[in-house]
């Protein structure tokens, strides 16, 4: 048995089968013992009770419980002290962290990669997803009508992007309940979101576990990068003129948008409250005149939020600005501009990209525009950290 233990971490939403693949894992596990961390955000934690129920661990032996919280955030401090005294009182081989479905897995896996007590005890081996596929399908054609997190503030749509998008392996369950075209279609959407994701298709969440373990797939080093928008942002433009088609078979397509001019805050506003059903996933900064924030955009089918991140280092005092590009030689700088430009990307099935590109071009500002003195109005937030909801299901 290996010092290190290695560590599959599992998401995915509400319902979408995550307990029972973990009761087929635990059951058919083979000579494998394996060991399980489970989350729930009611007072008791039913997840802990099917498991136990389903196999031959009980709650206080294989199946450990963290209840009422979330353990990206408010149980930050519980799973650490879980996972340190599972290693200490250690009887397996592999341990299954188990988020909620509301939960996030990248601060989950950064606490397994951080330098800390618990880093030095496990690895992560991979990043696992269980999707209800229909459900999937659905949350990204404009019906959605689920949210999740605290008071129902949180777009469905948002959490499965963020949960595919930081994958290695992605279970398509409830195949069963889906066409083969609505398969393929599902595929072909988890490939842009997440270039390298594995993908299978189960049903009832049955799958090899030779397929989860030991895999060795979770790179620390590259989970910032893993997202197909930031791959498309990291392309220099050049071939497709920013466009990319993966293996096309349902029209999945992604494009990215470049400009050194400013968007109007009203128009552009106006453009991302009525983008088409078809645009799944975009996200980048957006220059917005009048305003010298870089202005973040996450949208995620129907939902559009919007971030204030830093200033513009070009809007900054002249000691400021010249001490921070002393400190980035890289940083791409415009003799005019400085460092204000827009980068976005789309990704989506059937969208019209040139009538795309026309709306993003019209909502720029005009020369006259340009040259006003008048500020120009528009929803987009001007103070750092300040976020709004531009469109929401």
């Amino acid at each position: 048995m290996s010092d290190i233990i290695p560590v599959t971490i599992l998401s995915g939403s509400l319902g979408a089968g995550k307990t029972t693949l973990l009761n087929n894992l635990l059951t058919g596990a083979g000579d494998r013992d394996v060991a399980v961390l489970v989350n729930d955000m009611g007072e008791v934690n039913v997840d802990a009770e099917l498991i136990a129920e389903g196999s031959d661990l009980d709650v206080d032996g294989g199946v450990t419980e963290l209840s009422n919280g979330c353990i990206c955030c408010e149980l930050q401090d519980d799973l650490e002290t879980a996972v340190v005294r599972l290693a200490r009182n250690r009887e397996f081989d592999a341990l299954i962290v188990e988020s909620s479905g509301i939960s996030e897995p990248a601060p989950v896996a950064r606490l397994f990669t951080t330098e800390s007590r618990v880093a030095a005890l496990y690895r992560v081996d991979a990043l696992v997803t269980v999707l209800d596929t229909r459900q999937f399908l659905d949350a990204f054609g404009g019906g959605d009508p689920e949210r999740r997190g605290e008071e129902g503030d949180r777009p469905l749509s948002d959490l499965l992007v963020e949960q595919v998008e930081l994958s290695n392996i992605v279970l398509l369950n409830k195949a069963d309940l889906c066409t083969d075209a609505e398969l393929d279609e599902a595929e072909e959407l988890v490939g842009a979101l997440q270039p390298d994701a594995e993908t299978v298709r189960t049903t009832f969440s049955e799958v090899d576990p030779e397929r989860l373990f030991d895999r060795g797939l979770f790179d620390h080093s590259r989970m910032n990068d893993l997202p197909g928008w930031k791959r498309a942002l990291a392309d220099d433009g050049h071939g497709h003129d920013g466009h990319h088609h993966p293996d096309e078979v349902y029209g999945v397509t992604s494009f990215t948008y470049r400009k050194r001019r400013p968007f109007h805050p009203g128009r552009f506003a106006d453009l991302l409250e009525s983008l088409p059903p078809s645009v799944v996933r975009s996200k980048g900064t957006a220059w917005i005149r009048d305003n010298d924030y870089r202005v973040v955009l996450g949208q995620a089918g129907p939902s559009v939020r919007i971030e204030a991140q830093a200033p513009w280092i070009a809007s900054l005092p002249e000691v400021e600005r010249d001490l921070y590009r002393s400190n980035r030689p890289d940083l791409e700088w415009h003799d005019e501009w400085g460092d204000r430009r827009t980068e976005l990307v789309f990704i989506g099935t059937d969208y019209d990209e040139t009538a795309l590109r026309a709306a993003l071009d019209d909502a720029l500002v005009t020369d006259e525009e340009w040259d006003a003195e008048e500020a120009l109005s528009g929803p987009f937030p001007a103070e750092q950290g300040a976020e709004i909801t531009l469109r929401e299901p």
